[in-house]
């Protein structure tokens, strides 16, 4: 694959699902959950297992976009999220739809509302994290190869976490604690192949000097291209799998994980290697 001849056609498909992502936030922003809005906390036990879709059912009439996972060791706990701020009114008669259709104990149902400063706790420390992990990222990749690996390294992951949430954005996938986790994963996972994929690069500028850039770029992905497909692909199909026959809590961080593996592969392949032939040509010219 001549990766380098294409890299704007590869660019740009990137940029149009970041400004597609863009407009729909400017639009719709974020679908947060209830952990960055507040809102209302249902915890019913319900002493057997009910399924997603039939909970769903009854809160659809209070909030159709509400979150419904399962608690407990035998699954027969019911956590109901809502980032709507359910009146008393309301909740009473969630519960007594629950207790009408699944001889549920009032005494067995607990609800709370729920503040939003757990959320700016959490997207506080996220911010952090992220900061930190990326500056330790690039002085490291700096210190193992040169800068520029290190900064083409660094705009790559960038790139995964814009197209992660742009995703979010144009489908409206709901923001939450796991979601947050999902980032946290994706960039570790993203840098992995990215430094791979530049190791083959400097293994080719050591073994042919007088190659052209362009081809010791080519030669390097496509030495390596194999072997991150394949295992884009292995890792693809267990989050599938996870995401189809898994519970809801496993789905919610299934998905975001799902989307930025494979934002990762392609940065690690059509955007980190184009960046830091750029930056190496910008270099040349300047020099």
């Amino acid at each position: 694959m001549d990766i380098i001849k294409n890299k704007k056609i590869y660019l740009m498909i990137s940029l149009i699902i970041i400004a597609l992502g863009l407009v729909m936030f400017i639009i719709n922003g974020f679908n947060y959950g209830i952990e960055f809005t507040g809102g209302t906390l249902i915890q019913i036990n319900a002493g057997k297992f009910i399924s997603v879709d039939e909970a769903k059912n009854i809160v659809k009439e209070f909030d159709e976009n509400a979150s419904i996972i399962h608690g407990g060791s035998n699954k027969e706990e019911l956590i109901i999220k809502s980032t709507k701020d359910l009146s008393n009114n309301d909740v009473n008669r969630l519960i007594d739809k629950f207790q009408k259709e699944h001889k549920i104990n009032k005494k067995s149902v607990q609800a709370e509302k729920v503040g939003p400063s757990m959320g700016k706790e959490i997207k506080n420390k996220a911010i952090l994290s992220i900061l930190i992990s990326t500056i330790a990222m690039l002085i490291y990749i700096t210190f193992r190869f040169e800068f520029k690996f290190g900064l083409a390294a660094v705009i790559a992951l960038a790139h995964d976490m814009l197209i992660t949430i742009s995703v979010y954005t144009i489908f409206k996938l709901p923001v939450n604690s796991s979601f947050i986790a999902a980032i946290l994963t994706i960039l570790g996972y993203s840098i992995n192949d990215t430094i791979v994929i530049f190791d083959r690069i400097r293994e080719e500028l050591r073994l042919n000097p007088k190659e052209s850039l362009d081809n010791v770029v080519n030669n390097g992905i496509n030495h390596c291209l194999r072997r991150t497909i394949n295992t884009t692909i292995t890792t693809i199909i267990a989050l599938v799998v996870l995401y189809i026959v898994g519970v809801e809590d496993v789905k919610i961080l299934a998905l975001p994980l799902l989307v930025g593996i494979i934002s990762g592969t392609y940065s690690s392949i059509f955007i980190a290697s184009p960046v830091w032939y750029d930056l190496k040509k910008y270099k040349r010219k300047t020099a």
